[in-house]
């Protein structure tokens, strides 16, 4: 078996991330579906809002690429130190990139500065990753499949509905930042706390995407709800009730229903400092969470789950676990 340091950088709508890991190879499908043993070695996070104003004008803002490009310099430095090579890193940017007009200046400033060009994924093939990396070391005595994984990210939202690999997947353009944006904001800028007529605009925007996905994904017919990405993550730390923000504490943690909608009316009703304040929360979510803790409320009443199970491992790891496949020649 071939051990080699690779290298996933996730670029999405709210967040660029970084897993460097040791990957062993053990043969098997390419792609989402990959067979590999991993070890973590670095994984990091930068909120950069690459996806700022892209549902309103169709390109990417120069200062939030800027912002992207200023994390990538950090990423290369983290590359050079573990001796990761291009060769052996693979760059998937998701919701924003793929909707932008002017994405080609996006692609260009990564590969000068990383050496590697991004992929642009569809949704398919980001709910495929999320699903691998999410339930691949899930021990099914606790964790029983089919699996519903639920990856709610900045701009769009991906369900995928399986067992050992993927049967299912549809990606919608519902997400923290995309829902921020259309209800949000005014002129521009986040409003105070949410009126009740901008939450009932946020529950029919989820409410007509649930719609749309279930055309094609049986989203009721999981046993085990798989919540993913930052909204679901800092949502379960209020729920515990977390001093700091705690990923050992965080992962594989069930988060009753009933608690997930409590954190969301506190959301709800606090003001952006309040928010601000929580000692779980990053400031680059302080203005998204509302609309990304009510829209896990939404996808949890819908599924009729009762509880959600918080993976810490996501996108990151799926595409890490695709480098063992053969994907990147090792």
């Amino acid at each position: 078996m071939t051990t080699a340091r690779v290298a996933a950088v996730d670029c999405g709508t709210n967040s660029i991330r970084l897993l460097v890991a040791d990957v062993t190879a053990s043969g098997g499908a390419s792609g989402a579906g990959a067979t590999g043993q991993l070890r973590e070695l670095d994984r990091r996070m930068e909120i950069v809002r690459l996806g700022q104003g892209v549902d309103r004008t169709g390109r990417l803002a120069p200062e939030a690429l800027e912002r992207t490009f200023a994390a990538c310099r950090t990423y290369a430095s983290v590359l050079g130190e573990f001796g990761v090579t291009p060769e052996r890193t693979r760059f998937v940017a998701t919701s924003a990139s793929r909707d932008a007009e002017n994405r080609a200046d996006f692609v260009r400033g990564v590969v000068e500065l990383l050496g590697v060009e991004p992929e642009v994924i569809s949704g398919d093939q980001e709910a495929a990753f999320s699903f691998t990396g999410a339930t691949r070391e899930l021990p099914r005595d606790a964790f029983a499949p089919p699996y519903l994984v639920v990856d709610l990210g900045g701009g769009s939202t991906e369900f995928v509905v399986g067992d050992g690999a993927a049967r299912a997947a549809r990606s919608v353009d519902v997400g923290c930042v995309r829902l921020t944006e259309r209800h949000l904001t005014r002129d521009g800028a986040i409003t105070g706390t949410p009126s009740a007529e901008q939450i009932a605009a946020i529950r029919a925007d989820v409410a007509a995407a649930l719609d749309e996905v279930e055309r094609t994904v049986p989203l009721r017919s999981a046993r085990t709800l798989v919540g993913l990405a930052g909204t679901v993550t800092t949502v379960a730390a209020l729920a515990l009730g977390l001093e700091r923000y705690d990923p050992a504490r965080i992962h594989r943690a069930r988060i009753g229903r009933d608690q997930v909608r409590e954190v969301t009316d506190r959301l709800l009703a606090a003001t952006h400092d309040e928010r601000a304040a929580l000692p779980v929360m990053h400031p680059g979510r302080v203005d998204v969470i509302n609309a990304g803790a009510l829209a896990l409320c939404e996808i949890m009443d819908r599924v009729g789950a009762e509880d959600v199970v918080v993976s810490e491992h996501d996108i990151l790891d799926g595409i890490a676990h695709s480098c063992a496949s053969g994907d990147l020649g090792l």
